[in-house]
Parts: C-alpha cells; sequence; structure tokens
C-alpha cells in the first residue's frame, strides 16, 4: 500500500475539477492544469470534507496495490494531483541570481536578455504560463505548473553553470557552490 497514495487529497475552496476518460483538470484562480493519467490509475470524487465538514476530496487509486510498478504510479499520480491543485491556487516559484562581474538580466516581453560574460548577450524566450521578475540580478520564476517552472529555471541555470574557482555563473538562490582551490593556493602550500 502506498503511504502517500491512500490519503484523500481535500479540494480548496474556489477550485473546480473535472474527472473524465482518464484525466484530470483543474481550474482555479491561477490557471487552468490537465493531466492524462497512467491506464492504470483511477481518481474519483468524494463530497464531504474531513470530518463531515463542507468542501470536496479526491481519492487516487490503482488497480493492482500488491505490484511494485502500480504502488510506485499510485504515490506519483495523487503528488501530481495535489501539485496541481496548489499549483492553481498559490502557484510555485523559483528563484535564480546572477553572480559576476558584468553579470545583467533585462525582461522585454516573454523574453530574458542576458549578459554573461560572452561575447554576446543571450536570449531565452520564457514558455508559456511561466512569468519572470527581476530585481538587480535576481530572476523570479513564477507559474502554475511546477514542472514548467522547474523546467525553465533549469534552463536557465544551463546558460551559464557556476563555476568551481570564483564562483561565477547562474545560480538558484541558496545554492551552495563547492569551491576548489586554485593553482595560487596548490602551489603555495607545497611551497611550505
Amino acid at each position: 500500500m502506498s503511504r502517500l497514495g491512500k490519503k484523500p487529497i481535500n479540494v480548496p475552496p474556489g477550485v473546480t475539477v473535472t474527472v473524465a476518460a482518464g484525466a484530470i483538470k483543474v481550474k482555479g484562480p491561477k490557471g487552468e492544469l490537465s493531466f492524462v493519467m497512467h491506464p492504470h490509475v483511477k481518481v474519483e470524487q468524494l463530497d464531504g470534507g474531513p470530518a463531515g465538514g463542507a468542501g470536496k476530496q479526491l481519492m487516487v487509486s490503482v488497480n493492482a496495490p500488491e505490484e511494485k510498478k502500480d504502488r510506485s504510479l499510485w504515490g506519483l499520480s495523487h503528488k501530481i494531483v495535489k501539485n496541481m491543485l496548489e499549483g492553481v491556487t498559490t502557484g510555485f516559484t523559483k528563484q535564480l541570481e546572477l553572480v559576476g562581474i558584468g553579470f545583467k538580466v533585462a525582461a522585454s516581453g516573454n523574453k530574458l536578455t542576458m549578459e554573461l560574460g560572452y561575447s554576446h548577450p543571450v536570449v531565452f524566450e520564457l514558455p508559456k504560463g511561466v512569468e519572470a521578475k527581476l530585481e538587480k540580478n535576481v530572476i523570479t520564476l513564477s507559474g502554475s505548473d511546477k514542472q514548467i517552472v522547474g523546467q525553465t529555471a533549469a534552463q536557465i541555470r544551463k546558460l551559464r553553470k557556476p563555476e568551481p574557482y570564483k564562483g561565477k555563473g547562474i545560480r538558484y538562490v541558496g545554492e551552495v557552490v563547492k569551491m576548489k582551490a586554485g593553482k595560487a593556493a596548490k602551489s603555495g602550500a607545497a611551497a611550505k
């Protein structure tokens, strides 16, 4: 049995959930998301929240809970549905920081223009459903789909990964970059 999958998911107020033909659609104040379920996974709508209160709940189940593949699909599907509900109500954010002399970012429409130490500026087009806010050298990406926000942040970080000697590059806010000692530090230690 999946510990996560057997728990009911509470539907927040103001969110509409439609389950039909192996797909689930979630609509809320921050947008609309849809997901096609695996054929072994079922999602059912239940009336009545916790302790008989108002509200709706969703229950995720699988065809064969004793099989390993179905158990893993059970927990995964439960988490995907829960993230969809969170995405259309509060949304998801990722923050990236540009570290380096002369590293700049500017936004125009759905495009980010970055100067990352190359001979040319790098233009990155944001996918549909992702917004970017800029504060000095910090890029804040936000959207309702957790997967798209995370993938966009990873693609932007990949444009100039933090290098291990001076730490220059694009990193997540709060990320710790493991620094290496340079040649001068190594030769000075060997001379002693």
